[in-house]
C-alpha cells in the first residue's frame, strides 16, 4: 500500500522508520506541506493517491495554545476537517493521531475509547474537535489516541530531563499527574497494525503498558540513563504538586488510556513503558 504521512514530529518519523518493507511511505513535513493550506492539501492528495493517510501533524504546544487558540484550532481542528472530508471523497483511509488530553482526569480507572471526553485546555478542545471531524466525515476514519510520547529525537520529556539532569544539581517534578509514557516507535507499530488489519473506523487507544507519574518517569529516566552511561552522576529529584508548578494550561490529573480493545484487534505486542524507555535510551546511546 501507499501511505502518506503528514507531520515531521516524533510519531511521523517513527511511522516512516518502522514501515514494513512491502509498503511505500511518502512523508510530508510542515515545511513541505502546511495542512492549514487547503489548496495544497487537496493538490497533494490528488497527486499522491495514497491508500492511507496518517495525520501526525498537530499544534502540540499545550501552554502556547492558551495564548494562540485560533492557531491551535486551525491546525488541530479546521485543517483536520477538510483533510477528513477530502480523504473520504477520494476513498482514502485516514488515521488521525489524538491525545489523552481530551479527558479531564476525574476518574479512577483507565479511559475507554467510548468514554465521554471533557478537555481542560484549548489544546485538548482543539484535538477533540479534530476527532469529531474525522468521525463525521465517514465511517472509515480512524482516531488513535496516545499519551506522553517520547523518542530519541524532537522535544519531549525524556530528552528534557536528560538535559536538566546534566545541567542542574537537583530538579523538582510533578507527582500528582498520572498517565502512561509511550515510545513513539510503539505508537508507530500500532499505526501499522491498524493499517495492515484494515481496522474499521472509530476511536482506538494505544499507549505502553503500566502507569506512572511524571515524577516516577523522571526517576526511571535517571536510573536507566545512569546504567547506560548517559549521565555523569545522579542528582536529587524532588516530588512536587501540580499546584506548586502552575502552567497556563490545565492538565488532567489522571489520563491513563485503556488499550485492551486495540490490543485485541491488532497483532502488535504491547510492552511496559519502562521496557520501551530502555529501548529508546539504548537507541540514544548508540546514535
Amino acid at each position: 500500500m501507499k501511505v502518506l504521512v503528514l507531520g515531521g514530529g516524533q510519531i511521523a518519523r517513527a511511522v516512516g522508520a518502522g514501515a514494513p518493507g512491502q509498503h511505500q511511505v511518502i512523508a510530508r513535513t510542515h515545511k513541505e506541506l502546511d495542512i492549514v493550506d487547503e489548496t495544497a492539501v487537496l493538490r497533494t492528495l490528488s497527486e499522491i493517491k495514497a491508500d492511507w493517510i496518517v495525520n501526525a501533524a498537530a499544534f502540540t504546544a499545550v501552554d502556547l495554545a492558551e495564548e494562540q487558540p485560533g492557531q491551535a484550532h486551525a491546525v488541530n481542528a479546521a485543517a483536520v476537517g477538510f483533510l477528513a472530508r477530502a480523504s473520504a471523497q477520494e476513498g482514502r483511509r485516514l488515521l488521525h493521531l489524538s491525545t489523552d488530553f481530551v479527558f479531564d482526569g476525574n476518574t479512577n480507572r483507565a479511559y475507554l475509547p467510548t468514554d465521554k471526553p471533557m478537555p481542560l485546555s484549548i489544546y485538548g478542545a482543539s484535538k477533540l474537535a479534530g476527532e469529531h471531524h474525522v468521525l463525521d466525515a465517514g465511517a472509515a476514519g480512524i482516531v488513535l489516541r496516545t499519551s506522553w510520547v517520547y523518542a530519541a529525537i524532537g522535544k519531549n520529556f525524556v530528552l528534557t530531563m536528560l538535559r536538566l539532569m546534566r545541567e542542574k544539581d537537583g530538579i523538582s517534578v510533578v507527582v500528582d499527574q498520572i498517565g502512561t509514557p509511550t515510545w513513539a516507535a510503539s505508537a508507530a507499530a500500532a499505526i501499522w497494525g491498524l493499517i495492515e488489519t484494515a481496522a474499521k473506523g472509530g476511536i482506538y487507544h494505544w499507549a505502553d503498558l503500566g502507569v506512572a507519574s511524571w515524577y516516577d518517569f523522571a526517576i526511571a529516566i535517571q536510573d536507566e540513563a545512569l546504567a547506560r552511561g548517559l549521565l555523569p552522576r545522579a542528582i536529587p529529584i524532588a516530588p512536587i504538586s501540580t499546584a506548586a508548578y502552575p502552567t497556563r494550561a490545565r492538565r488532567p490529573a489522571f489520563s491513563v488510556l485503556d488499550t485492551a480493545s486495540t490490543r485485541a484487534s491488532i497483532d502488535v505486542p504491547a510492552q511496559h513503558w519502562r521496557h520501551n524507555l530502555r529501548a529508546m535510551l539504548d537507541e540514544l546511546r548508540t546514535a
